[in-house]
This record gives C-alpha cells, structure tokens and sequence, in this order.
C-alpha cells in the first residue's frame, strides 16, 4: 500500500504528492498525523489545531462524494507509520516537503533513515517554489517565475483508489479543538477559495490604502495568510488566479502590490530553508552576543507586554487584539517587535516564541525571517524604529482600534487616546480612567538607536552582511543596492 501523508499541505487541488500517489493507480492511505510532541511545542496554541481539524473536516466533506476519508491518527510520525507499516506493508510515501521548525525535520530526518532500512520510497515534492538546500539566488528568480507559470494537474479523486487502516482513530482530537471561535478565520480548502475570490473580486479595490491601517486592513488585505501557512491554498494557484483578475480588475496598482508580496511569501521561506539556524540565533552572527537586558527585568518586561499593559494604547491593542483573534496586519505586527526589541531590549528569541504562539498564520519560514528583520540583527536591512505615538495617530487618527481593545479608554477624545498620560490628575479621576502609565519613557530609544547603529557598523556585523547577501539576495536586486548605500 502507498501513503499520502498531508501535512502542511491540507488542500486537495494543486497538491503534487496526492496527484503522483493517484497517477500511480495503486491502493492509496490518505493520512494525517496529529502529533503530540507539536501540540506541546512552544510555537503552537490551541488556535493552530483547530484550524487543522476544520481543515480536516473540510477535506472529508470534499472527498466523501467519491467514498474517500483520511485517516487521522494520533500519536509520532514514526511509530505511527511503523505501526502501519506492520499491518499493511507500505511500499511508498508521497508528502510535499515540510519547511517547519528544528523539531519537524529531525523529525523527517529519522523517518528517512527508518524508509531507507525497510526499503519504502519517500517521495517528498517541494514546497512550492522553495529549493531544499539552494546555498545561492543567482537563478532563483527565474526559477520562482517558472514554477509559478506551470499549469497545474487536476487532481481526479474519481481514479483515487483509497485504502482506510485499522488504526483509523476517529477521537484524534481533543474536545477543545472542535469548537468554532467565531473571533477567528475558520480553517479549510474552501474557507480558503472563497476567500480569495471575494477578495480578487471586491476587497482588493482597497488594498493598497488599508494595509497599514489595523482596523481598515481587517477587512481589505487579502486575509489568505493562514490558508497559506496551513496549505490550505498553494502560493501557485493563488499567483495565477491573480494573474487571470488583473485583467478584468480595475485596481491594478493593488493587485500589482498584492503580487508581489507573494513573491516575498516564498523568499522568507527560502531564506529559512537555506539557513534554518535562525530560529535558534540570529542569521548576522554579528549580533549572536548584542547586550539584551536579561534576568527578572526582561521577565516583568515581556510579562507586562505580554499581557497588554505597556501604557501605549496601539501597542496594548494589538497585543489583545491577536490572543483574541489571531490575526494582525503587518505594520502593526513590526511595531510589537521593534517595541518588544528596541524600546524594551527584549532578546528577538522570546519574542518570536510569544507571538508564533498568537499568529493563526504562524509560518516559521516567514516568521523567523520577519521576526530578525524587525529586530534589527540581519545587518543588511534597514533598522525600523517604530514609534507607537506617531503609529498611533496616523494609523488609527480616530481610535477607532483602540477603543474596540481597550474599553478602558473609550471616554477620551481623539487629541488624547494615544497618550493618555498627557492628561492631568484631575482629568483622568474625571474618566476614571484605569490604564497603566507608559512603561517606558519614549525618550529611552535613543540611547538604544544609537546602540543599534554602532552595532550595525562593527566589522563581523558587516563581514557578516556581505555573507548573507550572497547567499539569500538575488543580484542587482533593491536590498543588495541598499546595503551598498
């Protein structure tokens, strides 16, 4: 028996592993794999799996017309497809090639060794135009261009002839993950496809005006991110139905820069597939030593922004915004950095954890890249200082965002919503007002920009540079010219 072991890849269209295991013509197990040693890593949240379940769920309702099912088993990758393995014999394994953390590769790592000793085929296909290994870009862009023209087989679940195992687990997943949180995006294939035509057909109109906004982008970006971090959409299909929208669209200069971040969407991943060391420090080993504050001060510190209470209302909004939603457009999702980084001096490390945990759309390629970007330690891009007060009034002028997070300011006008410590004794006893004061003078980033600079300007940090544009930009590109200005 042959096997298709989904993992981030829950779709059915545009999937090379599940069309190769169909072309095959022999009796087929489609297999998901819920993993105990990933529902307790610290990147994920209850949040992720119940995605994953509806997610599931949606493919069950898409293959029982043709009198298919997955088989959803609870427990390792390994001793599960070992336990498989005894009972039906397994001669091959179609997957597509998972860029996930250090945990999932050892992982894959060891079922590769176990295939080749019990001699089964493992077929990975890549993930989308992701290389495994590409040490260079000299001709990824081309190749990203190429992949992304190609048509894209059918998938003829009529000629699927699928196989159920008796280790079928029907109670895989817990209670918890099985109840709707109408705050959040509901996870699946089709959930996915309406999303992208509602946005290619309306939404778009707006997009290029809203991005930056945290309340207008809820509604006009492109929202397709968790859908893409969980496979629920391939990058491919949603590139070329861009492509075939443009034509009839009359927004074209959004859906030009809708373009091209998915552009971006695959080279953050492959970044993180060439140099995965990120996700444990950072990619300029020029900064592996930069002075963090440690000890019980970082605790409180990232305790505090943890939980809201920083006393900058765009910053304590966003925060609770994502624990109850998940989701966070992205110039609001760099200010939590550089805030978390630069005007507290918390280690990127712990901030990363905290928010993979919170984005619904947690995808460790774009994630680590992001995260070490924003934090100002790759040496070749530049530093972004955010400052949430100036943040605040041009991106949320009316408080509109803030006072859906924090109620507790509701009462103040516009002039004062985004810096409530302005106001007199007096005042807030008139408001009653119950908000924290800033945790943080404002004027303490100076002494940490001109720390980040003069790091930025340090030999091995430029040593460094040099080394990261060679390998992850492609020539001639604007970030190569940029570094050399």
């Amino acid at each position: 028996m042959n096997v298709v072991w989904f993992k981030r890849d829950l779709r059915l269209h545009d999937h090379d592993a599940l069309f190769k295991a169909i072309s095959l013509g022999k009796p087929c197990l489609l297999l998901y794999i819920l993993e105990p040693s990933l529902i307790e890593d610290t990147h994920y949240d209850d949040r992720h799996w119940r995605f994953v379940y509806e997610s599931l769920q949606d493919l069950n309702k898409q293959l029982s017309p043709y009198g298919h099912r997955l088989t959803v088993i609870k427990g390792e990758a390994l001793d599960v497809l070992q336990a498989i393995h005894q009972r039906h014999e397994i001669h091959t394994i179609f997957s597509h090639q998972e860029i996930g953390i250090a945990r999932t590769f050892s992982r894959d790592r060891k079922i590769e060794y176990w295939c080749k000793n019990n001699s089964i085929v493992w077929q990975q296909s890549p993930h989308g135009a992701v290389v495994r290994g590409l040490q260079h870009r000299l001709y990824w862009q081309d190749h990203w261009y190429n992949y992304m023209a190609r048509s894209i087989p059918p998938i003829e679940l009529n000629k699927l002839k699928s196989e159920q195992s008796c280790l079928h687990d029907v109670d895989a997943f817990d209670d918890i993950y099985k109840q709707t949180n109408p705050h959040f995006q509901y996870g699946g294939e089709s959930s996915a496809m309406v999303t992208l035509e509602d946005f290619l057909t309306d939404r778009h109109l707006h997009y290029r005006g809203s991005i930056s906004s945290p309340s207008r982008s809820r509604h006009y970006c492109s929202r397709l991110s968790p859908y893409l971090a969980w496979g629920n959409l391939s990058l491919r299909y949603c590139y070329q139905q861009t492509q075939l929208a443009f034509a009839q669209s009359k927004g074209k200069q959004h859906l030009n820069a809708f373009s091209s971040r998915l552009h971006w969407h695959c080279h953050f991943i492959q970044k993180f597939e060439s140099e995965s060391r990120m996700e444990f420090e950072a990619v300029n080993r020029g900064y592996l030593d930069f002075p963090y504050d440690i000890g019980d001060s970082a605790h409180e510190k990232l305790a505090i922004w943890q939980q809201g209470k920083t006393g900058y209302p765009l910053v304590d909004a966003c925060i609770r915004c994502l624990q109850t939603t998940g989701y966070l457009n992205f110039r609001m999702r760099a200010m939590l950095v550089s805030f978390a980084c630069h005007y507290l001096n918390l280690h990127w490390k712990s901030v990363a954890e905290y928010l993979a945990k919170l984005f619904l759309d947690f995808d460790p390629g774009i994630h680590y890249s992001q995260i070490q970007m924003q934090a100002g330690i790759t040496g070749t891009n530049t530093i972004r200082i955010y400052n949430p007060v100036k943040q605040s009034q041009e991106q949320d002028p009316e408080g509109e965002f803030i006072r859906l997070w924090c109620p507790e300011l509701s009462s103040l006008s516009n002039d004062v919503i985004h810096s409530p410590w302005l106001l007199g004794p007096l005042e807030k006893q008139m408001f009653a007002l119950d908000y924290p004061e800033p945790m943080v003078n404002a004027d303490c980033i100076q002494i940490n920009r001109e720390r980040l600079w003069s790091w930025r300007s340090r030999d091995k940090v430029k040593l460094e540079a040099k080394r990261i544009l060679n390998t992850h930009v492609t020539p001639n590109s604007e970030t190569r010219q940029q570094a050399k200005r």
